[in-house]
C-alpha cells in the first residue's frame, strides 16, 4: 500500500451527507497525522453555467477543530435559538404560497 493510500485511510474517519432542499451538507470527521479528529462541514450546491447546459457544484466549506466545538455549538445554539424566538411570522397568501410580513416603515423607506 502507497503512503497516500494510507493517509486517506486514516483521514476518513466518518462521513454523513444531509440532502435540504437544493443544497447537500456533508458532516465529514477526518483525522490529523497526530490522529486528532476534527470536522468539516461542507455546503454543496448544483448550478449552472451563464447558458444553463454545464452544471457545476459550488461548494463552501469549514473545519472545525475539536478545541474549538464547545465554543461553536455554543454559538449554534444561541443563533437558532434568536431565530426561532424572533422570527417573523410567516403569512400565507390567497394562492397558498408563504410570504413573511415586512414592515418598510423599520426602513426608513
Amino acid at each position: 500500500m502507497s503512503e497516500f493510500e494510507n493517509n486517506s485511510q486514516r483521514d476518513e474517519i466518518f462521513s454523513k451527507a444531509v440532502r435540504a432542499g437544493k443544497r447537500t451538507y456533508f458532516f465529514d470527521v477526518k483525522s490529523t497525522r497526530a490522529n486528532e479528529y476534527y470536522l468539516t462541514i461542507t455546503e454543496s450546491k448544483k448550478k449552472f453555467d451563464q447558458g444553463g447546459e454545464k452544471a457545476f457544484y459550488e461548494k463552501h466549506k469549514i473545519f472545525l477543530y475539536k478545541e474549538d466545538f464547545e465554543k461553536f455549538i455554543e454559538g449554534l445554539n444561541e443563533a437558532l435559538s434568536h431565530i426561532k424566538t424572533n422570527q417573523p411570522e410567516i403569512t400565507k397568501r390567497e394562492d397558498g404560497n408563504s410570504f413573511t410580513d415586512v414592515n418598510f416603515n423599520d426602513l426608513g423607506a
